[in-house]
């Protein structure tokens, strides 16, 4: 990309796409997979990170954050709260039909052997890597992020 100009050509950022597109379908396939020897489909893994960022979330909420139909992610809830992963709150005060999601303590130890399994995949992943190869994935978690849709 040509660094001394204010902004990239169309033809820079479509280059830049392609070759970031795959290389990041690609990583994030091999991250997934790191749950589903732990009996944890990539999905499981998903909405129990996300109720444990939220706690208290709904359904609906739920459903909304990660892009997905209500009735998909209640037979989703459902199938983890009948396996002990996910359990109901009692329903909202103010709105009756609104019933919360926090993690069980059996969801919170899988999903954090989840986590732990990932990062520990991706630690001796990175460990490969020559120096530079790591300073210049450093360099780039900030901007990542914000493609992803993190607020600084």
């Amino acid at each position: 990309m040509n660094a001394s100009a204010q902004s990239p050509s169309p033809a820079e950022v479509a280059a830049l796409a392609e070759a970031l597109r795959p290389a990041l379908l690609r990583l994030s396939r091999r991250l997934r997979q790191q749950s589903q020897s732990l009996g944890l489909s990539p999905l499981d893994a998903m909405i129990l990170g996300a109720i444990r960022k939220v706690e208290g979330i709904g359904v609906s909420e739920l459903a909304d954050r990660e892009q997905m139909s209500r009735p998909t992610m209640s037979a989703h809830v459902k199938r983890l709260e009948a396996a002990g992963y996910v359990a109901r709150l009692e329903p909202d005060a103010e709105d009756r039909r609104r019933v919360g999601l926090n993690l069980t303590a059996k969801g919170a130890k899988a999903l954090d052997a989840v986590r732990r399994r990932r990062n520990d995949w991706l630690a001796q992943e990175l460990a490969k890597l020559p120096p530079e190869a790591r300073e210049a994935l450093a360099a780039a978690i900030a901007p990542l992020a914000l493609l992803a849709g993190e607020r600084p």
